[in-house]
């Protein structure tokens, strides 16, 4: 007898929380599952009333929820979810579906696409961050022992830069359009940031030259090394705002590989020298008058919220799916009692 005549005909259950597959399952069990289903859409329901509410904490400090997408087909989700823009859009996207590199005009095309259609609110560009574990044969890159620590993202823009022109190119005349910002990730130096900017002003003089419209976005980096951590009050003179990525940083910190599941025991993304490290960031960003967000995992995780909103977090990006779980915590929370409460 094959599986699916055995199967066919028999109640199954899918517990969407961590994939268990009953079959046939007893009273009990199918009681516990359909109790969990009306509470899980009672909790929709009464999160679909908080679309349209500014994020604001009961003692009035102001939070931008922003989402994280990897392609054009995520907007609806994004627009859906009541995101107050894009604090994440993965570029790597358009080169990994591609067989060799794309056009100046196919990216400008998908930026301004993504800027139109979020219609004036803030959509941050992160550029190429291929290497690592996204890899694309066309860029024909040498192998490397340990791709995480190689050549990858800003360090392919800055040793290919024909690459990250034509890219910057499609950027800033996408930014005619839109509130489009530029993010850079991997950063390490402050050369390296100067280095783009150099670039970045080659290419704006080239768009002048050619009388083709650019706006003027903000550019900011992204924080995911410690060494950016570190020096991060110097790298704040040089940009418009951080964006934390978390899911770097932790790996880099505690010396962990997040893609090799025997680690897992050892990793820990709540580990007190990443947390340090992400108030240091925000508290040098606000020295200098710049913004900083997280836009990495731990941005999304509950249980932190209120320890992010108690460093000054200026903004969350996560998936579209828990911008409205987060909108919640933060309506409810008074950061100042939360201090309070941690200082006793």
């Amino acid at each position: 007898m094959s599986l699916e005549s055995e199967m066919d005909g028999r109640l199954g259950i899918v517990d969407g929380a961590d994939g268990t597959f009953y079959v046939d399952p007893d009273e009990e069990t199918l009681a516990e599952m359909k109790k969990r289903q009306e509470e899980d859409l009672s909790r929709k329901q009464l999160l679909l009333t908080l679309k349209g509410k500014e994020n604001v904490t009961l003692d009035g400090q102001k939070v931008m929820l922003y989402a994280n997408i990897g392609n054009i087909k995520d907007l609806a989700t994004v627009i859906q979810n009541d995101a107050g823009g894009i604090g994440l859009f993965r570029s790597e996207f358009i080169y990994l579906e591609k067989e060799d590199f794309p056009t100046e005009e196919e990216q400008f095309q998908i930026y301004r696409q993504v800027a139109q259609t979020m219609a004036g609110k803030r959509v941050i560009i992160r550029t190429l961050d291929i290497g690592a574990d996204k890899q694309c044969d066309y860029f024909h890159m040498e192998h490397e022992e340990n791709p995480a620590l190689g050549c990858r993202a800003i360090r392919i823009c800055l040793t290919r830069p024909e690459i990250f022109k034509t890219q910057l190119r499609a950027l800033f005349r996408a930014s005619a359009f839109g509130k489009i910002a530029i993010m850079y990730p991997m950063i390490t130096s402050v050369q390296e940031v100067r280095k783009i900017k150099e670039i970045v002003e080659e290419v704006k003089a080239e768009l002048t030259s050619q009388g083709v419209e650019f706006g003027n976005p903000e550019q900011g980096i992204m924080i995911e090394t410690p060494a950016a951590a570190i020096i991060s009050d110097d790298l704040a003179k040089e940009v418009d705002f951080f964006s934390i990525g978390t899911n770097d940083l932790s790996q880099y910190t505690m010396a962990i590989d997040r893609q090799n599941p025997q680690l897992d025991l050892f990793f820990d993304p709540h580990h007190p020298a990443v947390l340090r490290m992400i108030s240091l960031v925000m508290e040098n960003a606000h020295k200098a008058g710049i913004w900083a967000g997280i836009c990495g995992e731990l941005g999304a995780d509950q249980s932190l919220t209120k320890e992010f909103l108690a460093m000054g977090v200026d903004e969350l990006s996560v998936s579209p799916g828990s911008i409205l779980s987060l909108r919640k915590i933060i309506l409810e929370t008074n950061v100042t009692d939360y201090k309070a409460g941690k200082e006793c």
